[in-house]
């Protein structure tokens, strides 16, 4: 059972605290129904600190994608699908899941809270975690580009995210050549440009394969919801280490 099927949903919001508190008070005020009885674990203990640190990953990762789904002002159809494909193939949500997600992103579309509102909040959650920050950047890139493209609102947005996250001009750098339709995909996941020797590809390499293992980031605090992405992730990491070993001929 992932962590949303383990809240009560009348201390949720008092829980979180902040404009993320607010929207998971907004959005739990109406999921609980008697469809949902099979796939909610009630209990009157707080959530534990692990599980905190999992539903503010889970409801600040909704509610930043739909700010960015509603970046020129608008809904665009097109990027609401482009959530519910994350939700069902990166995700692989149940129907309860969806149903919190989704929840979830309506309010915070009909929120006066700002996507950076919702960006402080998250760091201020996970500054110790930088795998964590980065993985929230890469989940935004990957659904505002899942269209073909990356619009000047959403690159402004995203870029504001990882201003706030504290992340380097080089981790922005590596998502733009993933998602942006640059040259060098395998390159850009391992951090590293065509220039850059053997053993710094191999130092890269091991870096993040230890970083986004996935019994080590789902440690961290990523709630079990997402573990799909982080694990699809660190096969991304493995095979575009072997693409590059095969292409320079690598031992």
């Amino acid at each position: 059972m992932g962590v949303m099927g383990k809240i009560v949903g009348g201390t949720i919001g008092f829980a979180l605290g902040g404009p993320l508190g607010a929207i998971a008070g907004a959005a739990f005020g109406h999921v609980f129904d008697k469809s949902d009885v099979e796939y909610v674990e009630y209990r009157k203990d707080p959530m534990s600190a692990g599980e905190s640190s999992q539903f503010t990953f889970y409801v600040a990762a909704f509610s930043m994608l739909a700010k960015l789904a509603k970046a020129d002002g608008r809904l665009d159809p097109s990027e609401l699908d482009a959530v519910r494909r994350f939700m069902a193939k990166d995700l692989n949500l149940d129907p309860f899941g969806r149903k919190i997600a989704e929840d979830i992103f309506s309010a915070a579309l009909n929120s006066n809270d700002r996507f950076e509102d919702f960006a402080n909040q998250f760091y201020r959650e996970f500054r110790a975690q930088p795998q964590l920050l980065e993985l929230m950047a890469d989940i935004l890139f990957k659904v505002a580009s899942a269209d073909g493209t990356l619009n000047e609102t959403e690159s402004r947005m995203i870029r504001t995210a990882m201003t706030l996250f504290h992340l380097d001009e080089t981790v922005h750098q590596g998502l733009l050549r993933k998602y942006g339709g640059l040259n060098d995909k395998a390159y850009a996941v391992l951090k590293s440009i065509r220039t850059d020797s053997d053993d710094q590809i191999k130092t890269n390499y091991r870096k993040l394969v230890g970083d986004y293992h996935p019994d080590k980031i789902a440690s961290k605090g990523l709630p079990d919801e997402f573990n799909k992405f982080a694990h699809d992730k660190f096969i991304e990491i493995q095979n575009a280490y072997e693409e590059i070993k095969k292409d320079r001929g690598m031992a």
